[in-house]
């Protein structure tokens, strides 16, 4: 038997009873014959209730003393369990954070863990106890203090998630056989229950696929724990504090060697990646309709081909662009596919398209480029460039860190490369280039966010091995909003001065669309670019833009709040054709109209209108055939 680390939630120990239960459980664990190390939360809402009590004394409590407070509520709570697990006869020892030899960089109420000190921890494992470790907090490094180097670190917490980031540090710190997280829920489920009753619990999903999940498994397991574990190869389990069901297997692939100094990751971005193999094809002023996006992609599929990037771009009038990527192998069928539609689509849905224009370069397109299809202001046009790259960065802690994307197009503009195409996802930012610009591209990208290597992900091989199904789960996020900036001037630097702008006032940014449309405006050769941010830092965003529209030259800055994002996730989508077909004609079905679209390789996103959100997620779920004939209980 091994070693392994259990983490149980402020739920799992919100009473007395609770608690008893919860030692039952670890003692039967370590009468198996394991070694036992205990990560607990809070319980219940006693971290609420000592926020209320600081709100109560100060309308702004420094960020240290907030530390001080917050950190006795897990006290509590280790105390406790150590006290129920001696009355079952087990040896035990509760632990602080500083105690188990937890170190974080000095900063206060979001602080990272930046090593473990195993040497009491192993001692006591030796000595047959049960460890007992409080959750969310550490100590900061003495020499980290200007003031005296000698004295005592300060008392840190972990911000959001940390206590499931303490319980995975601690397992890879330790080399535990497994991590279980321990919670309310059976597990990760295939969608938000509350919102789709027939939400599945899912047996398994990878590392990368829970990360582009992050809005399905947040509240279950949060991101930071989970790049932990896919660094360090950390089998995790997700599972019930009332059943003795199996749960969620989390899995990740065999990790590159690591160093444990600096443990969880300092860097938002952890990979610099390529395909030189790319080209692409743009539908230009198609109509903005539900069911254009399934009618191109589904006749794609239909010819087998296997589509790699997908956006589309904010609508103007009553049209919008449709730009995706294929291999370069597969550029001239899936352009005959698109100049097959393209006349088809103005026909089929009816109406003048509106917002048009001939199209020009604009030096926005590298390689060979063709237009096709017409060329009336109103018909649907079709675009090719072939000899492009894609370079992306990737890495959890991407999340919630305002700046990155704007980091990578800074680091480009000033290397001379040109941006033509742009996704985004939770866990990375994706950009087609010109070929030739590939190798000085991915060397800035390294340099710039200071990668030497890319970790293991899986791979085909093992992807039809283990026959991973196309999609996992479904989500829906309800709190986003859609930004949009009209006559941007197309020239390398400026998207990066945009997104920067918003970075310096801590406003992440989530999907980010630049149309493929170039057009002329006031002399100058412009594109529009939109994304999605959250609905609380909208209107700040808007004026932040506006203030700087007169200085960096582009037009109106409008804000849509009233939009969702629904997202499917799945490692095999990349290697399968036609799911981000089935998506969309499930929608088109539906009569949901699509607003945006982005991709990552695992993870296709839309936006649509708000009150159409639950709906589009409803039927998204049922179309990959994610429901099952079990209804899964959860806490309401």
């Amino acid at each position: 038997m091994g070693l392994i680390v259990q983490k149980y939630g402020g739920t799992s120990v919100g009473t007395i009873e609770r608690i008893q239960a919860v030692a039952e459980r670890i003692h039967t664990t370590a009468k198996a014959g394991n070694s036992v190390i205990v990560v607990v939360s809070a319980m219940g809402k006693s971290t609420d209730s000592l926020v209320k009590l600081a709100s109560e004394i100060s309308s702004n409590p420094s960020r240290r003393e907030m530390d001080m407070l917050l950190s006795t509520g897990e006290q509590v709570t280790i105390a406790l369990l150590s006290m129920a697990l001696h009355e079952h006869g087990q040896a035990a020892i509760s632990l602080t954070g500083a105690q188990v030899g937890i170190v974080t960089e000095a900063e206060h109420t979001r602080a990272r863990i930046l090593e473990i000190k195993t040497q009491r921890l192993e001692r006591h494992l030796k000595e047959g106890k049960v460890i007992v470790v409080a959750g969310f907090q550490g100590t900061s490094r003495s020499d980290q203090l200007l003031e005296d180097p000698d004295m005592l670190g300060e008392i840190t917490t972990l911000g959001r998630g940390g206590s499931d980031t303490s319980a995975v540090a601690l397992a890879a710190a330790m080399q535990a056989e497994r991590c279980e997280i321990y919670t309310d829920v059976p597990g990760i489920l295939t969608s938000d229950p509350r919102l789709v009753p027939d939400a599945q619990l899912m047996e398994e999903i990878t590392c990368d696929e829970m990360l582009e999940l992050a809005s399905l498994g947040a509240s279950v397991l949060h991101p930071r724990a989970v790049e932990i574990a896919r660094n360090y190869g950390v089998m995790l389990v997700v599972r019930s504090s009332w059943t003795d069901q199996p749960g969620t297997r989390v899995t990740s692939p065999a990790p590159q060697p690591r160093a444990l100094a600096g443990l969880e990751l300092g860097n938002p971005v952890d990979a610099v990646e390529f395909d030189t193999n790319q080209a692409k094809v743009a539908l230009l002023r198609v109509p903005d309709k539900p069911g254009v996006a399934a009618q191109l992609f589904g006749a794609l599929a239909g010819q087998a081909l296997n589509i790699d990037l997908i956006i589309q771009s904010i609508h103007e009038g009553n049209s919008n662009d449709i730009a995706f990527t294929v291999h370069s192998q597969s550029l001239a069928q899936a352009a005959s596919v698109a100049e097959h539609i393209a006349p088809t689509l103005r026909s089929s849905y009816g109406g003048t398209i509106s917002g048009g224009g001939a199209i020009s370069g604009g030096g926005a397109i590298s390689g060979s480029g063709t237009i096709s299809g017409g060329g009336a202001a109103d018909e649907a046009e079709v675009q090719t460039a072939d000899h492009i790259a894609k370079i992306s960065i990737a890495g959890a802690g991407m999340i919630g860190r305002p700046g990155v994307a704007a980091g990578m197009f800074s680091a480009l503009a000033e290397a001379g490369v040109n941006i033509q195409m742009i996704s985004t996802s939770e866990v990375k930012v994706s950009c087609t280039v010109a070929g030739d610009d590939c190798d000085r591209a991915i060397a800035t990208l390294c340099k710039h966010f200071d990668v030497t290597n890319s970790p293991a992900r899986l791979d085909q091989a093992q992807l039809t091995a283990a026959n991973l199904p196309s999609v996992r789960g479904a989500a829906l996020d309800l709190q986003q909003a859609q930004l949009a900036i009209r006559y941007v001037p197309d020239r390398p630097g400026l998207a990066a001065r945009i997104f920067q702008l918003l970075a310096d006032r801590s406003i992440s940014v989530d999907m980010i669309i630049q149309s493929q449309r170039s057009r002329p405006h006031q002399g100058q050769m412009t594109r529009d670019i939109a994304c999605t941010i959250r609905q609380d830092d909208a209107e700040l965003a808007k004026n932040l833009l506006q203030a700087a529209a007169a200085e960096l030259g582009y037009g109106e800055v409008w804000i849509n709040k009233d939009i969702a994002k629904v997202s499917v996730v799945g490692i095999g989508m990349a290697y399968r054709p036609g799911i981000a077909a089935a998506m969309f004609e499930s929608l088109a079905a539906a009569d949901i109209n699509i607003h945006m679209i982005g991709t990552s390789e695992i993870k296709i996103s839309c936006v649509v209108e708000q009150a159409k959100g639950v709906e589009a997620l409803r039927v998204v779920h049922s179309a990959f055939d994610l429901a099952g004939s079990e209804t899964v209980e959860v806490p309401a």
